[in-house]
């Protein structure tokens, strides 16, 4: 899906960048921070929402602490056009795919997925891609992530 670039002021980019530090910061607070009312953030807020920049609030997890400490890269080709649909239905319904990105160059997709270990891994490649006839895969696994963020970069100019 394609979308146009939203035009946001400065006041909504300082309110964007305080949420997606803090999504629980307060109305009050922000008001506070920003110079404005409580009911005006809160109406900017609910703007922005409407508008489909802000999609949702989440709490960010610490992977290791419940269960998915190992963090890895699929590379997929799918040698068949056909085996395009089935791969996409296949990869919504399984909690361990967290992104899927269509690429060019050599690779069809790149899957970034979260599972609990090596063998986990070894369960999702062997059960989930390497059972179906048209999929090839290549796999890499995640040392460590020197820079790992959720936050946008908000207001820098093109």
């Amino acid at each position: 899906m394609e979308y146009k670039q939203e035009i946001l002021d400065e006041i909504d980019i300082q309110i964007l960048e305080r949420l997606q530090r803090n999504a629980r910061t307060t109305w009050t607070e922000l008001a506070s921070d920003l110079g404005l009312t409580g009911p005006a953030i809160a109406e900017r807020t609910r703007k922005l929402e409407e508008r489909g920049i802000i999609q949702g609030y989440h709490a960010q997890l610490e992977p290791e602490r419940i269960g998915c400490g190992l963090l890895a890269y699929i590379a997929v080709q799918l040698r068949h056009p056909e085996a395009r649909q089935p791969f996409l239905d296949r990869i919504q319904t399984m909690p361990e795919i967290l992104e899927c990105h269509h690429m060019t160059g050599e690779d069809d997709y790149w899957l970034k997925v979260r599972c609990a270990s090596t063998a986990a891994l070894e369960r999702i490649i062997s059960r989930e891609f390497q059972t179906h006839e048209g999929i090839k895969t290549r796999t890499t696994i995640v040392l460590s992530s020197p820079k790992d963020t959720p936050k946008l970069p908000l207001g820098i100019k093109t």
